[in-house]
This record gives C-alpha cells, sequence and structure tokens, in this order.
C-alpha cells in the first residue's frame, strides 16, 4: 500500500497534481478533513482491499482543523503507518499572478484583505509539513507537461533516491531547498571574455573554457566521487530527494558548466533519478529530466 499526503502552498498544483495522480491509477480524495485522515488510513490498510496506491489532498482549507494535522501526522508515525508527504512550492510572485489571472480569493484573506497577507500567512501555517516533505516540487516556471513527468519520476518508476542538480547565482540568493552547495566563484569567470558573455555555461565555446582548466577537472572528480559516496548511504538513511546547488556569482556560466558536468556523470547509474536545473540562467528554468 502506498499512501501519499498531498499539500503545499494553494495555487501551486495540488489540484492538477491529484488528477495526475489519479490518471497513474492513485485512489485520489481532495480536500479531506483532517480529522478523517486516520479513519482513511486505517481503511486503507485493510488486507485484502483492492485499492493499493491513494492519494489524498490536504490543505489550508480544512480551516481550525488544520492545526491537528501535526499531531495526526505523529500519531501515524508513532502506530506504524506508512504514508509520504508530497509537497507543492511556488514563489510568491507567481502565486500572486495565479491568483489575479483566475480572480479568485485567497483562503486566508477572505474578500478583503490582500492575497500577500493569505500567503505570507499560509507559509506560517505550512512550515512543519515543508520540513517534514518526502518530495518537494517548486511549480513556479514548470509547464503541465513538466510536472507529469516530475510525478512519473517519482510515483510510478519507484526510484530510490531522486536527485536534483540546481545551478543558480550566489546574488540571487542560494536555493531554499538545497542539502548541498557547492561554490564554484574560485574558477576562472567567463563573464570577461567579451565573446563569452553573453552565451552561458550551455554553450559549448563556455564549457571548453571552464572545463580547460585543471582546478575544474579536478573539482569535478572530487565532487563526482562524493556524490557518489553519499548516494547509497542517503537511500540506506531512508531519504528520498537530494537537491545538489552548484553556485557562481551569476549563476549563467561556471555554475552551469559544472552542473551540466555533474549531471552527465551521475545519470549513468540507473539506479536513482535525476533532473538538471539551471535557476537563474534566463528568465525561465530551463530544466530537462530523466
Amino acid at each position: 500500500m502506498r499512501c501519499v499526503i498531498v499539500t503545499g502552498m494553494s495555487g501551486a498544483g495540488k489540484s492538477t497534481a491529484l488528477k495526475m495522480l489519479e490518471d497513474m491509477g492513485y485512489f485520489c480524495v481532495d480536500n479531506l478533513p483532517v480529522p478523517l485522515i486516520p479513519k482513511m488510513a486505517e481503511l486503507l490498510s485493510v488486507p485484502g482491499t483492492e485499492i493499493n496506491k491513494a492519494a489524498l489532498g490536504v490543505d489550508i482549507r480544512s480551516g481550525q482543523n488544520f492545526s491537528e494535522l501535526e499531531k495526526i501526522l505523529k500519531d501515524l508515525d508513532q502506530s506504524g503507518t506508512r504514508f509520504e508527504i508530497l509537497y507543492l512550492e511556488s514563489s510568491d510572485d507567481v502565486l500572486i499572478k495565479r491568483y489575479k489571472e483566475t480572480r479568485r480569493f485567497h483562503p486566508l484573506s477572505g474578500k478583503g484583505g490582500r492575497v500577500e497577507e493569505g500567503i505570507r500567512e499560509e507559509r506560517k501555517r505550512l512550515k512543519f509539513l515543508r520540513e517534514r516533505a518526502d518530495y518537494l516540487i517548486d511549480s513556479s516556471h514548470m509547464l503541465t507537461r513538466e510536472l507529469r513527468a516530475e510525478l512519473s519520476k517519482i510515483f510510478v518508476e519507484n526510484k530510490e533516491l531522486y536527485i536534483s542538480v540546481l545551478s543558480f547565482g550566489f546574488k540571487y540568493g542560494i536555493p531554499a531547498d538545497a542539502d548541498l552547495v557547492f561554490d564554484v566563484r574560485f574558477l576562472p569567470n567567463p563573464y570577461y571574455i567579451d565573446e563569452l558573455r553573453p552565451k552561458s555555461g550551455n554553450d559549448r565555446e563556455v564549457r571548453e573554457y571552464v572545463m580547460n582548466n585543471n582546478k575544474a577537472r579536478e573539482f569535478l572528480a572530487k565532487l563526482t566521487d562524493m556524490i557518489e559516496f553519499l548516494i547509497p548511504n542517503y537511500v540506506q538513511e531512508g531519504k528520498t530527494q537530494l537537491v545538489i546547488g552548484i553556485g557562481c556569482t551569476g549563476g549563467k556560466h561556471r555554475s552551469v558548466t559544472l552542473a551540466n558536468e555533474l549531471y552527465e556523470a551521475l545519470q549513468k547509474n540507473d539506479n536513482y533519478g535525476i533532473r538538471i536545473e539551471h535557476r537563474d540562467i534566463g528568465k525561465d528554468a530551463i530544466t530537462k529530466a530523466r
């Protein structure tokens, strides 16, 4: 029996994710009242039941009962009930834009309040769920097909561990969900080469410039060796998601190059899923996944 609790920020795509999981064969229930979660878990665990995959949508719409969720999850842990938490996230700017486009009110802002205030309060109330989530998906720049691909990797392919290699620029901030962060600003910067400045680490000229350096090649070899050592140990400890952040100043040249190199080195192993994302290379994130 695989039971998934689908939660996260209002407007981040929970309903869409539930519909996709339903297409993947999951029995889905949206906006389940929090007090009914233990009873639902009990019914799903009855031997001989035809349902072997279920997804329960739980969010802030549950009202006052939502405050009971943290205790209920602890009780389920203590009883040995197995469940996973999928948390859907999006940036404030994207959430505000989505609410304006749909002309809907935020559940915590009411008809007279501002969407920004509702989002801020919702983040506070969901903090405990985000911290204990098994899978965290940021849908800020995701197309519908990309979200479906991510869910398929996690809930259909049955990989033990899902690795995200993420390039970023330190001047835009360190990714909040990164488990490991590596700084490659010690490498020569292509930004100061006029013909390379407008290009990125996805371009051959930049990639050759960055990797035509003994320090870059040595760093990549040692980083790959360390990650390959960590992976089976993370799996043994029950970790299901690993986000590796590689940063340079602007997130366009050095970090993109090293992230691509690490991605290519790690994707040779079929025992885990792996994806790469370049957060700051342009306005929209560029993503590819296996």
